[in-house]
């Protein structure tokens, strides 16, 4: 083991994702990779299998540490929670004002603003990076959205702009901003990926279901649609996983998957946020209870064991299946906008300065998310960056408003036949809120004022009121604010 600081850049954690990230920055010029791993036999595998990568192996942490020249960077790539808090410590002890500390995970983005503003005492740099395109975006390229200071990105930029996946001859990479931004913009792209697929997976039952089509002819109505405005690396793995044939039964690999999804947090993450920032996000959230919908065998059983008789399926007629590509259209619309003003909030809340159009512009490529039309949602908020929602952007309002009719039918028909589709539906319903002259939250207020007092007020006068419900039911103005 070598004790030179001879690396540009360290990996600390060696599974799939740390090691395909080790190889993607070895395989680009100009940098030397030091590897470590708590299991030194890890580290070992890794540098015998790849001997062209160059590794500097490092058998210890001190070893690691002495490996890298100044400033120190380094980039963890361990389980998030406790383990990376282990790495950490260890690389606080060990490094000095200036070095570079790197959380490369699915962090908490709470999480990492609570250890930035630990460390930050000590004069280094901790940055939380969310890397998104799974093991193969880690080796090939990822989208790469980086948080922590200015000042450290300068060091940590090129870095990652050199391993980052490429849209248009733009590194998917650009800094977000300080301390937990990264993390929060990652964990808000993987509540836009829970809509995405669930909206996906609804279509793909609508055309089975209703349209009477099987799997592989399924898989050819999505890759016809991903030459079109649905293009997305969604759409497009959607078709492969439809044509899969399961060689040891010879059925579509669909159907010998059980009807159980699971989910790693960050959608729930996600959902949670959006509720303390007060954000409506009802397709992210929808995604998420989908999910836990599905992940419930007793109660689905004794449902199906009350024998209700289900409705008949509608006919499924010669539009179906365009029918079918709007209401999806319109409804991943709804999504994106809602991730979008997700992050908004986040960081009026946070005080993160982040740039709508460069988050857009860096989830073209690399990413899970990645889609023909996020070159649209750049370019809606590089026209204007202060827009009330993306669907006021006049390509996303025309998109909306010349789809509606099929995604009503769609909805529609979907009730009609007892298919469940709360992705759809919400997403429309989220519409027509936006939509409608008059909510029904008139009628909400004047409960909340009669059983709590929480006052309301006016659409023809300014100030808040309260009506003396246990009283003579007159009306009285109020100083102080609802509750």
């Amino acid at each position: 083991m070598t004790t030179r600081a001879t690396a540009n850049i360290g990996v600390v954690g060696l599974a799939v994702m740390g090691a395909n990230l080790a190889r993607n920055l070895a395989s680009r010029e100009g940098n030397t990779v030091a590897v470590h791993n708590r299991t030194p036999a890890r580290t070992a595998e890794l540098v015998a299998a790849h001997p062209e990568a160059g590794f500097v192996a490092a058998e210890s942490i001190d070893d690691f540490v002495a490996s890298l020249a100044r400033p120190r960077t380094a980039i963890i790539m361990v389980q998030a929670g406790a383990g990376t808090d282990a790495v950490i410590d260890q690389l606080v002890e060990r490094f000095e004002p200036g070095d570079i500390i790197v959380d490369g995970g699915n962090a908490n983005f709470q999480d990492t603003i609570a250890r930035e503003r630990r460390i930050a005492p000590t004069g280094i740099h901790f940055a939380g990076v969310g890397i998104s395109g799974g093991e193969e975006g880690a080796l090939k390229g990822p989208s790469i959205m980086p948080g922590g200071s200015a000042e450290s990105y300068e060091t940590l930029g090129p870095i990652l702009s050199s391993i980052a996946a490429v849209a248009d001859g733009e590194p998917c990479v650009t800094h977000v901003g300080t301390d937990g931004a990264g993390h929060f913009v990652k964990m808000i792209h993987n509540g836009i990926e829970y809509a995405d697929m669930q909206l996906i997976g609804e279509a793909y039952d609508l055309l089975r279901t209703v349209g009477g089509l099987e799997p592989h002819a399924i898989a050819d109505v999505f890759a016809q649609w991903n030459k079109g405005p649905l293009e997305s690396y969604l759409i497009e793995i959607t078709a492969e996983i439809l044509r899969q044939v399961d060689p040891g039964t010879g059925k579509p690999f669909v159907d010998v998957v059980l009807d159980q999804a699971g989910s790693k947090g960050t959608g729930v993450w996600t959902v949670q946020n959006a509720l303390d920032l007060g954000v409506p996000v009802g397709g992210i959230a929808e995604a998420v209870f989908a999910r836990a919908v599905s992940s419930k065998p007793d109660q689905r059983a004794a449902v199906r064991r009350l024998g209700i008789a289900r409705p008949a399926l509608q006919e499924a007629g010669p539009g179906f299946a365009e029918d079918v590509a709007k209401a999806l259209y319109a409804s991943k619309v709804v999504a994106y906008a809602q991730g979008f003003d997700a992050i908004i909030a986040g960081a009026e809340r946070y005080g993160w300065d982040i740039h709508k159009d460069r988050v857009a512009r860096i989830w073209r490529g690399g990413c899970i998310i990645r889609a023909r039309f996020l070159d649209r949602i750049a370019e809606a908020y590089t026209e204007d960056p202060n827009i009330a929602t993306l669907l006021e952007a006049p390509y996303f309002a025309r998109a909306v408003t010349e789809g509606q009719d099929a995604w009503r039918r769609i909805v529609a028909t979907a009730a009609r036949s007892g298919i469940p589709v709360p992705g759809f539906g919400s997403a429309l319903s989220y519409y027509d809120s936006l939509a409608a002259d008059r909510l029904p939250a008139a009628l909400v207020q004047g409960q909340r004022d009669f059983f709590g007092a929480h006052t309301y007020r006016r659409t023809d006068q300014e100030g808040t009121f309260h009506t003396l419900w246990s009283g003579d039911r007159g009306e009285v103005r109020t100083d102080t604010a609802s509750h």
